[in-house]
């Protein structure tokens, strides 16, 4: 009786072993999709530093680019923040997402399911001196790619 003990037991261990070494293997190389929402949102800020606004406009929503077309949005980034402010680049910090069961990008659009928001403060030294806007970012999975939004809900 002993001898069919031993066998199962050693079975059990063995794939014991073996799930605990498939889940670590999972959360080692996986990146949780909180995570891809903040480098989501750094890869768009990095674009806009360098100003590469067309890079940014890509990394956007749907809705947004509804919102804005790529030649408006280029044209509108560059003349507001280096032409009207006189900034040459600015320095910016992304907050800690905060996961949303759902958001609406403005009154009448579709509830978005799964969203983050990803808080987001930008500084600027400009021509009229130092300013800080702080925003709220909002990443939505739009067929299985994340994407960049903001809110235009009053």
């Amino acid at each position: 009786m002993r001898r069919k003990r031993k066998p199962i037991l050693k079975m059990i261990v063995f794939i014991s072993i073996f799930i605990l070494f498939c889940l670590l293997l999972y959360v080692i190389f996986s990146q949780s999709a909180k995570d891809r929402a903040t480098s989501l949102v750094d890869d768009f800020y990095q674009y806009e530093k360098s100003g590469n606004f067309g890079g940014s406009w890509i990394l956007f929503h749907p809705l947004m680019k509804k919102k804005f077309s790529q030649d408006d949005y280029i044209q509108m980034r560059a003349h507001v923040f280096m032409q009207d402010f006189g900034v040459k680049t600015f320095s910016y910090k992304v907050g800690k997402a905060k996961h949303l069961k759902s958001w609406r990008f403005s009154k009448g659009s579709p509830k978005l399911k799964n969203v983050y928001q990803v808080p987001i403060t930008q500084t600027f030294k400009s021509t009229f001196g130092k300013f800080t806007i702080h925003q709220d970012v909002y990443v939505a999975e739009n067929k299985d790619k994340w994407t960049i939004l903001w809110s235009y809900e009053k």
